[in-house]
């Protein structure tokens, strides 16, 4: 047993895996880098503006520049702050964005660690999140700071509970929990997930919404009402750490979108199958991108009463009703 974990886990292993983590980061910041672009854009052109067009080749280094921007700032720490926590928020709101990556399909053989929980994985790292945000509220030793991480922490675990049983639907239809099973049910079926899970997929797109505190969910930034939320005290590269989760989070919540309802790597119809796997999901992810972007430029923002209501009194009975419906179609036809 000693000999085989030596081999194992020899530095050839290690060095695989140090690599391949550096390559999946390096695609993730490029796509952070173009999302933001991508978004002011498209914004703009839904808007009648130009959008980004000054820095670099049409506007393509505006977010470089950004970046660039945040990283000389000055890095200020208030007096009274806990500064152990406060250094640590922005890491426990990253790392997990990053973490929920490693078990994500691109196409059959494309991907970092197959294991059989692959949901169960997802849905356990995503929830540490959480705690970055209210770390960062607390450390930061501002009542406005408080109240925004709480808030946040309140719709994010609140919105959680749906997120999840609206997955319960899919995971029965196909007995596993793991991710690349779940395509290979989809193409045994003859269809994606969400025409049979129409009612799964709505409630999930609504509350990874919340969960991303996107449009109209980003409560946890009013500026009108809490001073720009639990991050209000935070500056230069420790908040571009806060938003650059918030943007890995998109790249993963539209990863597992595409893979759970819409066939992953699968093609719409079957004489399409000469076009490589990784085409198609870069295809459905990109739409998934474009419909978040696109509900910034279009829906207000909503009250945080109407927030909660919302996902305790219908989408959380609607998942219910979708796993009770799913269990009674599935035992009627087995």
């Amino acid at each position: 047993m000693g000999q085989y974990l030596s081999q194992s886990l020899g530095w050839q292993n290690g060095l695989i895996f140090v690599l391949s983590a550096v390559v999946l980061l390096a695609i993730v910041l490029g796509f952070v880098t173009y999302a933001i672009y991508f978004q002011r854009k498209q914004i703009g052109w839904m808007q009648l503006r130009l959008g980004p067009n000054r820095v670099g080749p049409l506007g393509l280094l505006q977010t470089v520049a950004d970046v660039l921007k945040l990283l000389l700032k000055e890095d200020i720490i208030p007096k009274a702050a806990d500064k152990p926590l406060f250094a640590l928020a922005p890491v426990l709101a990253f790392m997990p964005a990053f973490a929920v990556l490693a078990i994500m399909p691109f196409t059959p053989n494309l991907h970092f660690a197959d294991i059989g929980v692959g949901v169960l994985y997802y849905i356990a790292i995503s929830g540490i999140s959480v705690l970055g945000v209210v770390t960062g509220g607390w450390a930061s030793n501002n009542k406005y700071a408080l109240l925004g991480g709480m808030r946040s922490a309140a719709q994010m675990i609140s919105y959680e509970i749906p997120l999840v049983m609206s997955v319960v639907g899919v995971i029965l239809l196909t007995g596993s929990l793991n991710l690349i099973d779940i395509v290979q049910k989809q193409k045994e079926m003859g269809m994606w997930f969400f025409i049979p899970q129409i009612l799964g997929f709505v409630i999930f797109i609504i509350a990874q919404l919340a969960e991303l505190s996107r449009t109209p969910f980003d409560l946890t930034e009013a500026e009108s009402e809490l001073v720009a939320g639990y991050h209000v005290e935070y500056s230069g590269f420790r908040w571009a750490f806060f938003m650059l989760s918030e943007y890995v989070y998109i790249f993963a919540m539209a990863s597992l979108t595409t893979v759970l309802f819409l066939g992953g790597w699968l093609p719409p119809f079957a004489f399409l199958s000469f076009i490589p796997g990784i085409i198609w999901f870069i295809l459905k992810f990109c739409a998934i991108v474009f419909f978040i972007f696109w509900l910034q430029a279009t829906l207000p923002r909503m009250r945080v009463d109407q927030l909660m209501q919302l996902g305790w009194k219908v989408l959380l009975p609607l998942a219910l009703v979708n796993i009770f419906i799913t269990a009674i179609v599935k035992t009627l036809l087995m």
